[in-house]
């Protein structure tokens, strides 16, 4: 099954009209732009993604795998493969 392989990030965004701010995640095709989340903070982050893929699915995309995937400083890297028709 073909897929595309895809890591994980946080951006914060910041509002300049009304200052209001916000994280959104979203998913890079390159390891270089993803967050390292510390220990304690990616399973949430997970969570989230996981419980949103339904809403990510359908057309060509039929699911998606995801992966931790540890840093040499300790942190973890999230690793999303999207599955593909």
């Amino acid at each position: 099954m073909p897929s595309n392989e895809l890591y994980l990030a946080v951006l914060p965004l910041i509002h300049l009209r009304d200052g209001l701010t916000e994280q959104t995640l979203t998913l890079f095709p390159d390891r270089n732009l993803a967050t390292e989340f510390a220990l304690d903070e990616v399973e949430t982050f997970i969570l989230f993604f996981k419980n949103r893929t339904d809403l990510l699915s359908g057309g060509s995309v039929t699911g998606y795998e995801i992966y931790k995937e540890p840093t040499k400083d300790g942190r973890v890297v999230v690793r999303v493969v999207q599955n593909v028709k």
